[in-house]
């Protein structure tokens, strides 16, 4: 039972790649889609991180990917971002 209420809770529609979080504010990646551009994000802030010296430049450069990707994960989350307190009823 809980295993498919689970399922449902982080099923989307087609077009969206992002599920909203059960607790707290946020989405989490559910679909190939989703985890691939997650991961092609941490990738590169790590790389750049790693690559960059300064330390302000190295944020400067992080602000800068995080922004696009936060509006992507945003505008592909079904359901959109708010405070949650468990699953939906």
């Amino acid at each position: 039972m809980v295993i498919d209420q689970l399922r449902r809770e982080f099923t989307v529609r087609k077009g969206y790649w992002f599920a909203p979080k059960l607790f707290g504010y946020g989405a989490t990646p559910v679909t190939w889609q989703g985890w691939a551009v997650t991961l092609g994000f941490a990738a590169m802030v790590i790389t750049l991180a790693t690559l960059i010296r300064d330390p302000v430049a190295s944020v400067a450069v992080a602000t800068a990917l995080a922004v696009p990707f936060l509006v992507l994960v945003h505008a592909k989350t079904d359901g959109g971002w708010h405070w949650r307190w468990g699953a939906r009823r």
